[in-house]
C-alpha cells in the first residue's frame, strides 16, 4: 500500500512538473503586452563636432536620436560616424545669422549674402557632414526672420530630399510659412531642455515634454551635446518608455 501511494505520487509530481513545463512554453511565446503610446517625443542633440567627449555617454541612449552636427570642424566628420554607428539620425547644425553679438562660426550664413555664396556654403557643409536627413539652424534669430534668405535656405533643402528643423530661437521666423508655401517636410522645436546646465533643470524640462506629448501627440526637445543633458536624458528616456511614450527620429514627424 505504501509503495502504491509513493508511485501515484511520483506520478502526481511528474504530471505537474510537464503542466508547468507546457504552461512556461506558451507563455515565453505569448506576444508582451502592449503599452498604450501616450504621445511620441523626438529629441535633438544640437552643437556636436567641437570635441568627442560624450560619445560614450551618447552610446547608453537606446532609443531614437537626432543629432545635429556643425560642419567643417575637425570633429564633423567623425562624430558624425559615430553617431550613425550608434543608429542616431543625422541634421546639418547650420550655422545663421543672429541678432545677437555672438561669436559666428566660419562661413556664417548672413542676410546680406547673394543666392551663390547661400548655396556654396549649403554645398560645402552639406558635404562635410555624412548621413544627413535634413538641416536645423544654429543661432539665426535674424536668418530665420529674413523671407529670402530662409527662401534660399529651404529650397535647396528640398531639392536635395532634406526637411528643415527650425529650432525656432525667433518667435517671428517664418520658415513655417514657406515650408507651407513649398511643401517641403518641416517641423518647429517645441522645448529648450537645457538652457542651464544643471541636471534638476534638465529633469524639469524633459517632464514639460513629456507632458506636451501626452498633450498634444508629439513633442520636439532640443538639448545640446552637454555631459549632464546627455546624462539625465539617458536615465529618463527608458522610464518614458515604460510609461508609454514613443520616441522617434525628427524625420518620422516631419510634415
Amino acid at each position: 500500500m505504501k509503495r502504491k501511494l509513493t508511485i501515484a505520487l511520483a506520478l502526481i509530481l511528474s504530471l505537474l512538473i510537464f503542466i508547468a513545463l507546457i504552461l512556461t512554453s506558451v507563455y515565453k511565446k505569448l506576444p508582451p503586452k502592449q503599452v498604450p503610446v501616450k504621445g511620441k517625443i523626438a529629441i535633438v542633440i544640437d552643437d556636436w563636432g567641437y570635441h568627442l567627449n560624450n560619445l560614450e555617454i551618447a552610446s547608453r541612449i537606446k532609443q531614437p536620436l537626432t543629432c545635429a552636427i556643425l560642419p567643417n570642424l575637425n570633429n564633423s566628420r567623425r562624430v558624425a560616424q559615430n553617431l550613425h554607428n550608434l543608429g542616431f539620425e543625422i541634421i546639418l547644425h547650420l550655422p545663421m545669422e543672429p541678432k545677437e553679438k555672438y561669436r559666428l562660426e566660419k562661413n556664417t550664413i548672413t542676410t546680406d549674402m547673394n543666392a551663390g555664396q547661400i548655396h556654396n556654403i549649403l554645398d560645402r557643409d552639406l558635404n562635410s557632414i555624412l548621413f544627413a536627413r535634413g538641416i536645423s539652424n544654429h543661432m539665426g534669430s535674424r536668418v530665420t526672420e529674413d523671407s529670402r534668405v530662409s527662401a534660399l535656405i529651404l529650397s535647396e533643402a528640398k531639392k536635395r530630399k532634406l526637411y528643415f528643423l527650425d529650432s525656432f530661437v525667433t518667435s517671428k521666423s517664418v520658415c513655417s510659412l514657406l515650408a507651407k508655401r513649398i511643401r517641403m517636410r518641416f517641423a518647429k522645436r517645441d522645448i529648450f531642455l537645457d538652457n542651464l546646465d544643471d541636471p534638476a533643470y534638465i529633469k524639469d524640462q524633459v517632464i514639460k515634454l513629456r507632458d506636451l506629448a501626452k498633450k498634444n501627440g508629439l513633442a520636439i526637445g532640443i538639448g545640446h551635446d552637454r555631459r549632464n543633458t546627455l546624462i539625465v536624458l539617458s536615465e529618463a528616456i527608458p522610464q518614458l518608455v515604460k510609461s508609454g511614450y514613443k520616441f522617434v527620429f525628427v524625420s518620422e514627424i516631419a510634415k
